[in-house]
């Protein structure tokens, strides 16, 4: 009998022993078992006509008067053109103005233009006053003729090559001439350039068409008052992103990147500077604390549009993500704080907007060695850094969303 209940009780203990091995078992099996969630980036960037624009004026008075010079400082790529307007202030309503869409700033191997370009300004007659009593008329923009608005009005370009600007210099020169008059305050504008097309190529006005009560004003009134609020409300920089990359790895260091480090070589200037993954994706899958790279689309993102990939994680694991600043000479959007693998919802306000120190910056979208415009940024190598305020950009959660679902 003594020895049944000390089989019994030993056999007991084995299967206990047994059940609780295979507990421990399935908990790890369980803790180890793969799980998949999908992350989306968004471009929620809102387009503007305009990259840049301004107001220039006389430096005594706002009138420029023959002999006076006055300057505007813009940045532009290669596919970008300058638009300025100014009164005629001696008419009823003519202004001087560029051809559309602006005066030409690169020539066809994409050299900058510098010196003389007055060739590029033209008079216009506005058509809504009659030119000798100043009656009411509602006549289509036209021409003047037999009047040669290079003789009036001198251009000059210069350019800095690093910096990707161009100062225009605008001399009164009627003095003497038949056609003496002042200058008016003037506005200018570049439009924006999406990679493909200008976004207004018509930036003040449509020649052969009915005016508009902003340039109305300015050939009228030398009244740049409706232009420049019309403006400032379409200007603004805009940005394409590139396809994003998101790794899932083990650890408290993030692999793509370090900030206030230099760049490692590990991919991630290809991608901050021409959105191509390839390199870092390869660099990472190398790596023994990387347990997967997944690429969020295959093209450019241009705004209102979005990208998407699924990843598999394990609990414990974390994911890290870049996606190019497109519009830039080096800009990437990644997450600044470690983000656990199992985590779902907006990640928008985790992500910053970083400098990969690899590129000398220009004006977002306006740069001409920007990819934008199929150029190659000038190198540098500095440590990689947030993005601070020396260009107007918008907000990163006006630009990017990032879910996890």
């Amino acid at each position: 009998m003594k020895k049944n209940i000390l089989k019994m009780t030993t056999l007991g203990i084995g299967l206990v022993s047994i059940f609780g091995l295979s507990s421990c078992d399935d908990n790890e099996m369980m803790m180890e078992s793969s799980m998949e969630k999908t992350i989306t980036f968004e471009n929620i960037v809102a387009p503007k006509d305009f990259v840049e624009s301004g107001s220039f004026q006389g430096i005594n008075t706002p009138v420029i008067m023959p002999g006076e010079s006055v300057s505007v400082k813009f940045s532009a790529g290669k596919a970008q053109s300058l638009m300025f307007a100014t009164m005629y202030g001696a008419s009823k309503d003519w202004f001087f103005a560029s051809k559309q869409p602006g005066i030409k700033l690169f020539d066809t191997t994409g050299n900058a233009i510098t010196g003389d370009v007055s060739s590029e300004v033209l008079l216009w007659d506005n058509g809504t006053k009659d030119n000798t009593t100043g009656t009411a008329q509602s006549n289509p923009i036209a021409q003047v003729p037999s009047v040669n608005a290079s003789q009036l009005v001198k251009l000059n370009l210069s350019y800095d090559i690093v910096k990707s600007e161009f100062t225009l210099m605008i001399t009164n020169t009627s003095g003497g001439t038949a056609n003496e008059t002042p200058l008016s305050p003037g506005v200018w504008a570049v439009s924006n350039y999406n990679g493909s097309q200008l976004l207004n190529s018509a930036p003040f006005f449509t020649p052969n068409a009915l005016s508009n009560p902003e340039i109305t004003d300015i050939a009228q009134m030398g009244d740049i008052t409706k232009m420049v609020t019309k403006l400032n409300a379409n200007t603004g920089i805009m940005t394409g992103l590139s396809p994003a990359l998101v790794v899932v790895y083990r650890g408290d260091k993030n692999p793509i990147s370090e900030l206030g480090q230099l760049d490692s070589g590990n991919g991630l200037k290809e991608v901050a500077q021409s959105g191509n993954v390839t390199k870092l994706q390869n660099t990472l899958k190398s790596l023994p604390n990387v347990k997967g790279v997944y690429i969020a689309g295959n093209a450019p993102v241009a705004p209102g549009n979005k990208v998407m990939t699924n990843f598999s994680y394990t609990l414990g694991d974390k994911i890290a993500y870049v996606t190019m600043f497109g519009f830039s000479n080096d800009w990437f959007y990644a997450n600044e704080l470690n983000i656990d693998a199992n985590t779902t919802g907006d990640l928008t306000s985790k992500t910053s907007l970083f400098d990969s120190g690899t590129g000398v910056n220009q004006y977002p979208g306006a740069g001409n060695r920007q990819a934008l415009f199929g150029g190659t940024p000038q190198a540098e190598s500095i440590v990689i850094s947030k993005v601070g305020t020396l260009y107007p950009l918008p907000a990163v959660k006006d630009v990017i969303k990032v879910t996890i679902n």
